[in-house]
């Protein structure tokens, strides 16, 4: 009979845990929190098994925490996302992504007449629904829906 082997992934002594991201998403999320452009030591697996996802990706990211704001930019693609705060090698407070109620510069608008992907201005979106997720521009106010959405 084998043995059933199991990945460990070393703990980190202080920062955040992001776990039940979606795979295909990973890079996406490491690009929107700018985990590409920072110093700390940050741990990652991806198309790791998850009976919720199919396969999810996890991040951890040593001496690192989010503000709730800055954390909720990921949920638009990974809604299911979890948040593990880390003192001291135990998890002293867990979060769930909340869609916020507005969106800055992560979204491209669909409306290809939109003066955002015309000239070098931000994109600035109110969320008015997030059950089918639709988000209103601020500029052209249309209508981008979930299936219309893409990111810078």
């Amino acid at each position: 009979m084998k043995k059933k082997l199991k990945l460990k992934v070393s703990a980190i002594k202080d920062g955040t845990v992001i776990d039940h991201i979606p795979a295909k998403n990973l890079f996406t999320v490491i690009t929107i929190l700018g985990l590409d452009k920072i110093e700390n030591q940050i741990t990652f697996g991806t198309n790791l098994d998850s009976g919720k996802l199919g396969t999810k990706a996890i991040i951890k990211v040593s001496d690192k925490f989010f503000e709730n704001d800055e954390i909720n930019k990921i949920a638009l693609i990974a809604p299911h996302a979890k948040l593990n705060i880390i003192r001291d090698y135990e998890v002293v407070e867990k979060k769930i992504v909340k869609i916020p109620e507005v969106i800055k510069g992560i979204v491209k608008c669909f409306n290809p007449k939109c003066i955002t992907n015309h000239e070098k201005i931000s994109t600035c979106f109110s969320v008015i629904s997030k059950e089918s997720l639709e988000l209103k521009c601020k500029y052209c106010e249309k209508i981008t829906s979930q299936d219309q959405i893409k990111m810078y």
